[in-house]
């Protein structure tokens, strides 16, 4: 199932969605539309849910790019679709090129969509703690601007993940957010055990995107971990599962012509 962002949904001259687990092949703990080549699922099985979430926004399968992701701070500019065995590290995508769906795969992290659609540039970033804490939205934007978006036009969207209320940690993660600063302190709530914080990742995310000076953000309240349609990384390690599916979310500029 395709998610749609009411922000990027009206900009004509945009493609994109947030996909769900559903209408895919994979089978057993994957099913059923798993997009990550990072798992153990069947190779063809992938690559046969990858190519339907690139016809959905209407682009051929080989248009359709992930990053080997790494947690960081690292973005790239495309100027041409890779294979996947060559896919760089990095956890961010931008681009002016038409017809080159930036695939961001996620199972409890953030992933964001960025559009400037005067500017015909478009971005895609993977924002777990790590990435976002590091400067990965920054990044981004960064990347966007050198291309010649402004950031005043720059849409962006939050996309599924996993929610305040389900994400509780253990106090030594919450420092590591006040070391950096001080003011992090608001995006931590009391946890249901001792000495454990329940971290509001979604709003961290805004919070990073209003700092870059992003024109408008969006975010979609969907939580990864509670809600069966999507793919969870905490929740399969709290079911003891021996792997977890990848969830997609994708940006394109139309091909011309």
């Amino acid at each position: 199932m395709q998610i749609t962002a009411s922000s990027l949904g009206r900009l004509d001259s945009v493609l994109h969605g947030f996909f769900t687990r559903e209408g895919g092949v994979s089978e057993g703990i994957f099913r059923s539309l798993n997009c990550g080549f990072g798992s153990s699922d069947v190779t063809a099985h992938v690559a046969e849910n990858r190519a339907r979430v690139a016809g959905a926004i209407g682009l051929p399968a080989e248009t359709l790019i992930t990053v080997h992701q790494i947690h960081s701070p690292e973005a790239v500019t495309v100027t041409a679709p890779w294979q996947p065995a060559n896919a760089p590290k990095a956890d961010a995508m931008v681009t002016r090129e038409p017809g080159i769906a930036l695939g961001i795969l996620a199972a409890d992290c953030a992933p964001v969509l960025f559009a400037d659609a005067e500017g015909g540039i478009i971005g895609a970033a993977h924002a777990g703690w790590k990435g976002a804490l590091g400067g990965v939205v920054e990044a981004t934007v960064a990347g966007m601007v050198t291309l010649g978006a402004d950031r005043a036009r720059i849409a962006a969207v939050v996309g599924p993940c996993i929610a305040q209320p389900s994400y509780e940690v253990g106090d030594e993660f919450r420092e590591r957010f006040i070391a950096a600063e001080p003011a992090h302190d608001r995006f931590f709530a009391a946890g249901q055990r001792p000495r454990h914080r329940q971290v509001g990742l979604p709003g961290f995310v805004r919070s990073r995107l209003a700092a870059a000076g992003v024109g408008s953000i969006e975010t979609l309240d969907r939580d990864t971990y509670g809600d069966e349609t999507l793919f969870s990384y905490r929740r399969t390690t709290h079911r003891g599962e021996s792997d977890y599916g990848r969830n997609i979310s994708v940006i394109a500029l139309p091909r011309q012509g």
